[in-house]
Order: C-alpha cells, then sequence, then structure tokens
C-alpha cells in the first residue's frame, strides 16, 4: 500500500505511482507550481500577455509591425525574458520564443525562435 501526496489516502497501483487520482496528482502540481508571490503573479502575467500580443501578430514567424499599434494592444516593453544581440549587431528582446526588433520610424520586425 503507498500513500498518496496530496490527500493522504492509502491506494495500490504501480510501483513509481504517487498519487490516488488525477485530481490529487493536478492538485498537487498546482500548488507546487503556484506563483508565490504577487509580484511575480504580476511579471508572469505582463510576459504572457506580451507573448499573447506578439504571437497574434506574428502567425507567420516573420513579419512587421508598429509601436503604435503594439502599444495600443497593451504591450509592455520593460517585460521580455531575454535579448539576443548578433553578430550583425542587431538587438532582439524575446519573450520566450517570440521577438522583437526596433526597425527605422518606430517599425519592428518580429520574429519566432526556431526551438
Amino acid at each position: 500500500m503507498k500513500t498518496c501526496l496530496e490527500c493522504g489516502d492509502t491506494f495500490v497501483g504501480r510501483e513509481d505511482k504517487k498519487f490516488c487520482s488525477d485530481g490529487c496528482r493536478n492538485a498537487y502540481n498546482n500548488k507546487i507550481n503556484k506563483d508565490s508571490t504577487n509580484y511575480m503573479r504580476n511579471i508572469n502575467n505582463k510576459l504572457r500577455k506580451n507573448y499573447r500580443i506578439l504571437s497574434e501578430l506574428n502567425i507567420e514567424g516573420k513579419s512587421k509591425t508598429t509601436r503604435t499599434k503594439l502599444l495600443g494592444k497593451g504591450f509592455d516593453f520593460e517585460f521580455f525574458t531575454n535579448i539576443l544581440h548578433t553578430k550583425t549587431g542587431n538587438t532582439y528582446h524575446f519573450i520566450y520564443d517570440q521577438g522583437y526588433m526596433l526597425l527605422d520610424n518606430d517599425f519592428y520586425v518580429l520574429v519566432k525562435k526556431d526551438i
């Protein structure tokens, strides 16, 4: 007999099974992966919003847009996950695999990184 890591009930199952049900497994993992502070939650929400905006505007994997359009959709240029400096001197800001680079006249090229 094993004991469920979430509810403490005993159960029978495979040798490596840790939970009595999918519900307990989900509840346990949700608790572990929960944003621990409002600060983290707010930043993660901004990153998710920025990611959704770039994904919506960059369906083909490479496109152009304007700063005005990005700002109009609520894009926040302060929040990104990493910066890529290319050998040619270009600087891309990324939110996970969706990136953008400033061109001339407030235009941006949007790109998607192949993962």
